[in-house]
């Protein structure tokens, strides 16, 4: 498990806004290189009916923004992200919210199972929910192209400042909430780390 206090490369790891850089592809070497970096037999099973649209029942699409691991993983460094419980509520909010399909019982349905019913290790704090919640709202109000929709494959080899020009996500937007999340959560280091 992740937490905030662990010394871990994961806790390290993340990718700043301001970072011109970094391409995708090299973002997803860099999480793919750390030891231990989940594969999706690994993931548990609650958790891929939630998130993962291979798992859910046919022609049943409650959660909308249900991804697969690798476009998952894509989005973190995307949205300036790293793989804190903090950044993950963010990562699968946002990826929620700019779908424009969720509804406030949907967002609370969802944080109640990530809250009571995810396993140990996986499930959102009520900070956490907090995030999640944020983020949906914001995705709803991005121009962004829905970031399941995106074909990252065809954008690896662009820097991630670049990725997000292309599929309409707004910077300024990231960095107002950041900046809120960064006043809100004084002593997280996920959400210290926002406006690096």
């Amino acid at each position: 498990m992740i937490t905030e206090q662990s010394e871990s490369p994961y806790t390290k790891l993340h990718f700043p806004l301001s970072d011109h850089q970094t391409t995708l592809r090299q973002a997803s070497e860099k999480m793919n290189a750390l030891p231990g970096f989940l594969t999706q037999d690994e993931i548990p099973l609650i958790i891929k009916l939630m998130e993962n649209p291979k798992y859910s029942l046919p022609g049943v699409d409650i959660f909308h923004g249900a991804a697969d691991l690798e476009t998952h993983d894509f989005i973190h460094p995307v949205l300036g992200r790293g793989f804190l419980p903090k950044d993950e509520a963010f990562v699968i909010g946002f990826t929620m919210g700019c779908t424009n399909k969720m509804s406030t019982w949907v967002t609370r349905t969802f944080s109640n199972i990530a809250k009571y019913l995810y396993p140990k290790g996986y499930r959102f704090s009520d900070e956490d929910i907090r995030i999640f919640k944020d983020s949906v709202h914001l995705g709803w109000v991005s121009d962004c192209t829905p970031l399941t929709r995106v074909d990252f494959h065809t954008l690896l080899d662009l820097p991630l400042v670049e990725v997000r020009q292309r599929i309409g996500l707004e910077d300024s937007l990231l960095r107002a909430y950041f900046e809120i999340e960064h006043k809100r959560y004084p002593g997280s280091r996920a959400s210290q780390r926002l406006l690096d």
